[in-house]
């Protein structure tokens, strides 16, 4: 024989009223102030709510955690406000050049008082109109950049490249950074990942044909020293200070440097 299903209002209406219920509403007929003191508790918990996912009232930008193998594009972006304070007019004329270039490019040029352009080391696979927009106009290029690129010196006042340099052999390292510092007028800023960091291989071998060689902090200044590239330590303490005020904590290493006189 099958069960017919209850019906939920006659459960209620058989039993006159629901004991739980009843002991609430004659507790709160007893104490009236019980609930204002629920409707503030939970008003402040409301806003504590509120503010912990605003990044509190500092302003302060949100970290970002690299994990999977993520790409230092990402922290590009969440870095522009530093950069900005850092480098002021240098940003006015900016190249990035890296993985997800279209990202960063779309996000200056939404600046308004900054004209960027990019250039994508791989081949575009499955990119949106946006991106297809930008290239179709010229503002992105793809190029190999272990080969000279494509702009006369002092071209831009400032090179940002993100990933692309962990894919290159210290072979093309030797080519790829003097040119860099070649087309830029006011420095070049380096974002790389810090060894350790958790990489996808599979994917990577597939995209960027072979593994990311992510280098440490010493590596990468014994490098500079042997090309004959100097640190810009100003710009680097400007960059330092204005991630501390802005409770800002970079999630790739970051390096600076000069341009050629």
């Amino acid at each position: 024989m099958s069960r017919r299903p209850v019906n939920p209002s006659r459960r209620l209406g058989d039993g006159g009223s629901i004991p739980f219920v009843a002991s609430i509403q004659s507790k709160s007929q007893n104490s009236p102030l019980l609930s204002i003191g629920l409707v503030i508790v939970g008003a402040i918990l409301l806003i504590g709510y509120c503010y912990s996912n605003s990044g509190g009232a500092s302003g302060g930008i949100k970290d970002v955690k690299l994990e999977g193998g993520a790409s230092c594009s990402l922290e590009v972006l969440q870095a522009l406000p530093i950069l900005k304070k850092a480098y002021g007019d240098s940003m006015h004329k900016v190249l990035h050049v890296g993985p997800d270039s279209c990202s960063v490019v779309s996000s200056l040029l939404e600046e308004g008082d900054t004209e960027a352009w990019g250039i994508e080391p791989y081949e575009l696979d499955d990119v949106g109109a946006k991106c297809k927009n930008l290239v179709r106009k010229g503002i992105v290029r793809v190029a190999d950049i272990k080969f000279s690129l494509p702009y006369r010196a002092k071209s831009f006042s400032l090179v940002i490249v993100s990933d692309a340099l962990d894919y290159l052999s210290p072979r093309y390292l030797n080519k790829t950074l003097p040119e860099l510092v070649r087309v830029s007028a006011d420095g070049v800023v380096i974002f790389t990942g810090y060894p350790g960091q958790q990489k996808t291989r599979g994917e990577e071998v597939a995209k960027f044909g072979r593994p990311a060689k992510l280098r440490s902090s010493s590596w990468w200044i014994r490098f500079f020293v042997q090309i004959s590239l100097d640190e810009n330590d100003t710009a680097g303490k400007k960059y330092e200070q204005a991630s501390t005020k802005k409770a800002y904590k970079p999630a790739c290493q970051v390096f600076h440097l000069k341009s050629y006189p």
